[in-house]
């Protein structure tokens, strides 16, 4: 199977399939994708996103940046909901480049992780209870997206090492996204040279902050953002192989081979 689907205007679009897990299985493929913005979408790549049968769209995004830049094309059968997750917007762009760069976003993602609770069980839940394919995305498909990624693979018992390497395929599309900023910013500078970067020491880091304030991932999942065993069960149960089976399967998609 392929991890990365060739769209024209999206640069971060991937299946979250094929993983393993500790228990021996795997995750399914084409049943839960994430993405960059897919405000982006049209012509062909709205004929290709159609293909691939998604019938439910989580946008991390704060309402504001969806009126600016707006939100997937509205279809019949596709469900849309707006969960922002961020509570505390930052300037990406303008963050000081004298600072390290790493242990800041890491930092910012464990104030979305704090302030965030409420959105994130609502997408954690709606991903439990989906029966066909799903994605979420925010603006880059980066931060808020690599986020709530970690926590569903981990949730799915997908070591840290691999957890860690998903976040960083975002690397791949840093060019475009870079590319993407200047475009929609002609004569203002980006100082911050770390800019559309995804190492994976910011999402270890993140992990490492939740495991040493909560315990676990999964306790933080549990005490903070208030999802239960059950959902948690459903989330397996649907998204792991071994479990209910699935309305969809995905045939291989075009694009760049995943890790």
């Amino acid at each position: 199977m392929r991890r990365h689907l060739a769209f024209s205007q999206l640069h971060n679009f991937r299946d979250l399939g094929g993983y393993p897990t500790a228990d021996g299985r795997s995750v399914r493929w084409g049943l839960l994708y994430r993405s960059d913005s897919l405000g982006k979408l049209r012509g062909a790549d709205w004929d290709r996103f159609l293909e691939l049968g998604v019938r439910t769209v989580i946008d991390l995004r704060y309402p504001w940046e969806i009126e600016a830049k707006g939100r997937v094309p509205e279809a019949a059968g596709l469900g849309y909901a707006n969960l922002s997750i961020e509570h505390r917007p930052y300037d990406q762009a303008e963050i000081d480049p004298a600072l390290d760069p790493w242990r800041y976003l890491a930092d910012r993602y464990g104030e979305v992780a704090l302030d965030g609770a409420a959105e994130l069980r609502q997408a954690l839940e709606l991903i439990a209870d989906g029966d066909e394919p799903q994605v979420f995305h925010c603006a880059s498909g980066k931060d808020r997206t690599g986020l709530l990624a970690a926590l569903v693979l981990t949730l799915l018992g997908v070591d840290e090492d691999t957890v860690a390497a998903d976040f960083a395929l975002t690397e791949l599309a840093t060019e475009r996204l870079i590319a993407d900023w200047r475009a929609a910013h002609p004569g203002r500078e980006l100082r911050w040279p770390g800019y559309g970067r995804a190492p994976e020491e910011i999402i270890r880091l993140t992990l490492a902050d939740l495991r040493t304030t909560y315990g676990s991932v999964e306790a933080y999942v549990r005490d903070h953002v208030g999802v239960d065993d059950a959902t948690v069960a459903r989330l397996r149960e649907r998204l792991l192989t071994g479990g209910r089976e699935a309305r969809h399967t995905a045939a291989e998609p075009e694009g760049a081979a995943g890790a």
